[in-house]
């Protein structure tokens, strides 16, 4: 079965500003490693619920699912946790509620805003794609891991 997740670029467009995590050593995959706020769908839950839960539960940042807009679909043919593929629905977002804060310190060393002209190196590859496809109106749609 393939895992379903959702990502969340949280963007300030007034000051051209997104919202990072850098994960910590401890995380399951990409450790150290840059990204953005994502996670696994529940059974049962909506995608838009997912994107909404996984900011809060990752940043505190609260976004209304009617806010989320698609920016960009990851088909990934195998992951770390997915071994027969993953969907990976990334929303952008540019209205939200509160401040980032790091709610999960166990998985992330940082959450922060970062410039959107100053992406930092050691990104997971296909979130980076996914945001700088966003950033420049490229294409939203990838594949990783297809022949």
């Amino acid at each position: 079965m393939t895992l379903l997740v959702a990502a969340v670029i949280v963007h300030d467009k007034g000051t051209n500003r997104v919202v990072l995590l850098q994960r910590s050593q401890n995380a399951k995959f990409a450790q150290g490693m840059w990204d953005l706020p994502v996670g696994k769908s529940e059974p049962g839950e909506p995608i838009t619920e997912t994107a909404v839960r996984e900011l809060y539960e990752e940043t505190g940042l609260i976004v209304k699912p009617e806010a989320l807009k698609v920016a960009h679909i990851i088909h990934g043919a195998w992951g770390v946790e997915a071994p027969n593929g993953f969907l990976t629905v990334v929303f952008a977002a540019d209205e939200w509620t509160g401040e980032p804060k790091n709610l999960e310190p166990r998985k992330h060393d940082q959450v922060c805003w970062v410039d959107a002209d100053a992406i930092p190196e050691g990104f997971v590859d296909t979130t980076a794609s996914a945001l700088r496809r966003y950033l420049t109106g490229g294409s939203e749609v990838s594949l990783d891991g297809w022949r």
